[in-house]
């Protein structure tokens, strides 16, 4: 979170100093203030309205409200709230700031697809999530990118709109030279943002992988699991980019082959994550 402010700081004194304008340092501190607020306390009302979840009762999604709950008591974990999303495809997440305040939720396609050792399986990789703080870091990665990516648009806008010129008439060569800084930085800042967060998703993805394995002590289950929601390959009909990383596998059910494509994957490859919980048995569960 310092990381985050310290950046958004940052991105305000280049601007305040290239533009010669005190005020943008401002406004950049105030919404550095807010930003941190926002992604803080409100990130699982934001992601639960982007996804299109409801509350779910115990009444009426009893067998995925008991999985919730005894996970909860053997991971020590307090019980979260738990959500749906009336969804034929199978997929799940888990959100909130922290253990205290989190949320598991899956679809109503993933309740029908999997049986129980197999839900067992995706509960635990999501109360895992809960348990190694990853949906605030997730959160914190988005705001960041998002705010890169609008910044960098802003930027690349005014020098349209007669940034270059104010900045050679003022400075001369070295006006030239910031401005150019500031191109490559707008180019290449979003990009290199997006890689760092769909790295950090892919690699949390893995070691949520491990401990719901640990939690259920059967590796098969969520190896079984995973292969069907790979099988499934049916897209989210109500999805957002934003939080595409959030989920156990890919809302939008795209299978990426070429290796470079991997680098923009917001998960890893669904065999690949069978292999590291199955090793050598890895090819005994078909997809």
């Amino acid at each position: 979170m310092a990381g985050v402010f310290l950046v958004v700081i940052g991105l305000g004194w280049f601007f305040s100093y290239y533009f010669q304008n005190p005020s943008i340092l401002v406004f950049f501190a105030v919404f550095a203030i807010v930003l941190q607020i926002v992604s803080y306390w409100y990130s699982d009302k934001i992601v639960l309205t982007l996804a299109g979840a409801r509350p779910a009762s115990r009444e009426e999604f009893f067998d995925l409200y008991t999985t919730v709950e005894n996970l909860s008591i053997t991971a020590g974990l307090p019980m979260p709230k738990i959500y749906v999303v009336e969804d034929a495809a199978p997929n799940a997440f888990a959100t909130g700031r922290d253990k205290d305040h989190a949320v598991v939720c899956a679809t109503t396609g993933l309740l029908a697809l999997l049986d129980k050792t197999e839900l067992e399986g995706v509960i635990a990789h999501e109360l895992s999530h809960v348990g190694n703080r990853d949906m605030l870091v997730s959160t914190v990665v988005v705001v960041l990118v998002g705010f890169i990516s609008i910044i960098s648009d802003v930027f690349m806008r005014s020098l349209l709109w007669g940034g270059m010129r104010r900045s050679d008439d003022r400075e001369g060569n070295a006006g030239a030279i910031i401005m150019v800084i500031g191109i490559i930085f707008a180019i290449l800042a979003p990009i290199a943002g997006t890689l760092m967060q769909l790295a950090i998703s892919r690699k949390r993805e893995y070691l949520a992988d491990a401990d719901g394995a640990l939690l259920t002590r059967y590796p098969e289950g969520l190896a079984h699991a995973l292969a069907k929601i790979g099988a499934s390959a049916q897209p989210l009909r109500h999805q957002s980019s934003s939080i595409a990383h959030l989920y156990i596998a890919d809302p939008t059910g795209g299978k990426k082959v070429p290796w470079m494509a991997k680098l923009f994957m917001t998960h890893p490859p669904i065999a690949d994550r069978i292999k590291a919980l199955m090793g050598d048995r890895a090819s005994t569960i078909s997809q």
